[in-house]
């Protein structure tokens, strides 16, 4: 038996849905362990190299990953094709601690391809909605052509309250413009206390709207991270995302932001 723990597992594509001009969503074989939302996978290419990648979507014997076209292994995932063969080792870190979101009101702040992470568990609080006392979602693009999961978003908007604001606004675009944080005074929040914030885009997105919470009254115990940084091996060996005595890909890269706060370069 190899029990090299670099060793990928040879699988394949399933299907390929377009979200924008440089995000795709890969539906891929998996019969492994089944991954959590919130935890992520390395993916590889033969003789080009391997990314971390995070679950946008979990089923019976697949994953789902929205890729970002934006690096040589990226742009080899792109080039494929469904039944392509592909390589994936995993899953890796931990997960959203949905356990504890139980009878309160989770807001999720996700800005562009930060939507992928959350999706799994925004669609499995919208099966089992028992999990949390009250939904809402924010969402910030860059543009509406930019926007992702545009089917996914339309359906969640039916069951939650859902805000999506755009940095800069096209011909035919009526919602909103500006980036999140200076929309959440808009949300219906009666209660701060029994409320819990999980924000995910790229860091300046995630510092400033943390900060703006904050102002807004919520504790830093209240507000959790996905902290997707430099992550290479997956399993704590190469350093390349250690802060202070913390491993990303270990540790996290889900993190309370009592915590998250210090992780500094």
């Amino acid at each position: 038996m190899n029990t090299n723990i670099y060793t990928p597992i040879q699988t394949e594509v399933i299907s390929i849905e377009i979200e924008s001009a440089i995000e795709w969503t890969f539906r891929i074989k998996w019969e492994g362990t089944k991954p959590s939302p919130g935890q992520f996978f390395q993916l590889s290419i033969p003789l080009i190299g391997e990314a971390p990648i995070s679950v946008s979507g979990i089923g019976e014997n697949f994953i789902e990953m929205t890729i970002r076209n934006v690096g040589r292994v990226t742009e080899s995932v792109f080039r494929l094709k469904p039944g392509d063969k592909i390589y994936l080792r995993g899953p890796y870190g931990n997960k959203f601690p949905i356990e504890k979101f139980h009878d309160r009101h989770l807001i999720i702040a996700a800005g562009g391809s930060g939507v992928a992470p959350v999706r799994g568990l925004i669609n499995s609080i919208e099966t089992n909605p028992e999990k949390v006392k009250q939904l809402t979602l924010l969402f910030g693009f860059r543009k509406p052509s930019a926007i992702i999961f545009k089917n996914d978003i339309e359906r969640w908007s039916k069951s939650f309250p859902t805000l999506i604001t755009v940095d800069e606004a096209e011909a035919g675009w009526n919602g909103k413009t500006g980036v999140i944080p200076q929309h959440l005074k808009e949300l219906s929040i009666t209660d701060k206390s029994v409320c819990d914030i999980i924000i995910v885009g790229p860091p300046a997105m995630m510092r400033f709207t943390a900060l703006a919470y904050l102002e807004l009254g919520f504790k830093t115990e209240q507000i959790w991270l996905s902290f997707e940084r430099h992550m290479s091996c997956g399993v704590g060996k190469c350093g390349h995302c250690k802060i202070d005595n913390v491993y990303v890909c270990l540790d996290g890269p889900i993190f309370n932001y009592e915590k998250a706060r210090h992780l500094v370069d």
